[in-house]
C-alpha cells in the first residue's frame, strides 16, 4: 500500500517510461514517413478511431471499478481478521480457568495453556499470509516495471520462509507435522480447535465459552476462505486480454488519426502528432495498468492490502494481552510502501 500523500511524478515514470518509449516509436514512425517520405495515405479519418477510444474508455473504466471492488473486498476481510484475532486473543486468556475442574491446573499452566492458544494465531496469520503471497500465473508481479519498482521496497514473506517464521510461535515439533500438509493455515485452526476440545473435555472450559471459541475459529475460516477466493479466482481472463487487445489496437491507430487532424491547421502542425499521440497512448495504457496492479491484492506489490503491517499489528496487541516482554514494532513504510 503506498503510504505517502501521493505517488510523485517521478514514481510514476519510472513505472511507466518503457511504455513511453514505445509510444514515441509508434508515433514518430508514421509521422515521419508522412513528412519525408510524403506517403500522404497514412491518415485515417479521426471519427472510427474516436468510437474504439470510446469504447476503449468504457472497458478499462469497466475493469477499473472492479478491480478496485476487488482490492476493497481484500480490505474489509482483513479488518475482519483483524477483529476475530483480538477477540481470540481475549477468549484465550479470559476463557480458560480452573472453575471445572476437579484437579486444578497451576497458574503456570494456565499461562503455558493462554500462551500457546494466542500464539498459534500469530501462527495462523504467518501461515496465511505466506499463502496469499504465493504467486499465480495470472499476477503481474513478474512485469518488469514491477519487478524493479518491487525492489525500492522490502516484502517480508520474501525474506523469511514460512516454517522459519512458524517456528518463532508454535513447537517445532508441530510445524514439522504441518511440512506434509498444503493449507498450513488451516491445519493451524485445526490444531487449535482440537485444543480447546480437549481443554473442554477436561474441564478448563465450559461448555458456553466452548462454543464461543469454536464460533470464532469458524469465523477465521470463512475470511481465511474469503482471502483464498480474491487470490485463487483473478479478474476474467477474456476481459482482461481484450481489454490490453483494444488497448493497443487504439494506440497503434491513434498517430494515423492525429496526423489527419493536425495537417488540416497547416504543415508544421504535423509534428504535434508526436507529443499528443504519446500523452494519450500514455492515459489510456497507464488506466488499463493500474487496474491490473490493483485486481490481485496480495501478491506483493505497491498497491496491495498490506497484510505484514496488518499482522504486525495484531501480533504487538495478541503479545501484549500476555504481558510479553521485548514486543516487536509496528512496521514502517519504506519507500513510502507499507507491506
Amino acid at each position: 500500500m503506498h503510504a505517502g500523500r501521493k505517488y510523485e511524478i517521478k514514481e510514476v515514470f519510472f513505472w511507466t517510461r518503457r511504455e513511453l518509449f514505445i509510444f514515441a516509436i509508434i508515433a514518430f514512425i508514421p509521422t515521419l514517413l508522412y513528412e519525408f517520405l510524403d506517403w500522404k495515405f497514412l491518415t485515417l479519418p479521426w471519427l472510427p478511431i474516436a468510437l474504439i477510444g470510446t469504447a476503449v474508455a468504457f472497458l478499462v473504466g469497466f475493469k477499473n471499478n472492479v478491480c478496485y471492488d476487488r482490492l476493497w473486498e481484500a480490505r474489509r476481510i482483513w479488518g475482519g481478521i483483524v477483529n476475530e484475532s483480538r477477540s481470540w486473543g481475549l477468549m484465550a486468556r479470559d476463557f480458560i480457568s480452573n472453575k471445572y475442574r476437579t484437579q486444578s491446573l497451576s497458574n503456570v499452566e494456565i499461562k503455558k495453556v493462554q500462551s500457546d492458544l494466542i500464539h498459534m494465531q500469530i501462527a495462523w496469520l504467518c501461515a496465511l499470509r505466506h499463502q496469499l503471497r504465493e504467486p499465480r500465473a495470472w499476477e503481474t508481479m513478474s512485469d518488469p516495471s514491477n519487478v524493479e519498482y518491487r525492489k525500492l521496497f522490502n516484502v517480508r514473506e520474501d525474506e523469511i520462509s514460512m516454517i522459519d517464521e512458524l517456528k518463532m510461535f508454535i513447537d517445532p515439533a508441530i510445524v514439522e507435522n504441518l511440512k506434509s500438509y498444503k493449507n498450513k493455515a488451516t491445519q493451524i485452526i485445526a490444531i487449535q480447535s482440537e485444543k480447546i476440545k480437549e481443554l473442554a473435555e477436561s474441564g478448563s472450559l465450559d461448555e458456553f465459552r466452548y462454543m464461543e471459541m469454536q464460533k470464532a475459529l469458524r469465523e477465521l475460516l470463512v475470511l481465511q476462505g474469503q482471502c483464498e477466493r480474491i487470490k485463487n479466482f483473478p479478474y476474467p481472463r477474456q476481459f482482461a486480454s481484450f481489454n490490453i487487445y483494444y488497448v493497443w489496437i487504439f494506440i497503434v491507430l491513434l498517430p494515423f488519426g492525429m496526423i489527419y487532424e493536425f495537417e488540416k491547421l497547416g504543415s508544421l502542425f504535423v509534428w504535434l502528432t508526436i507529443p499528443f499521440t504519446m500523452l494519450i497512448a500514455w492515459v489510456f495504457h497507464s488506466m488499463e495498468k493500474v487496474g491490473s496492479a490493483t485486481e490481485n491484492p496480495f501478491e506483493g506489490s505497491a498497491n496491495d492490502v498490506p497484510i505484514t503491517a496488518l499482522s504486525r499489528t495484531i501480533e504487538i496487541d495478541l503479545r501484549e494481552m500476555l504481558n510479553e516482554l521485548n514486543i516487536p514494532e509496528p512496521l514502517q513504510p519504506h519507500n513510502n510502501i507499507l507491506m
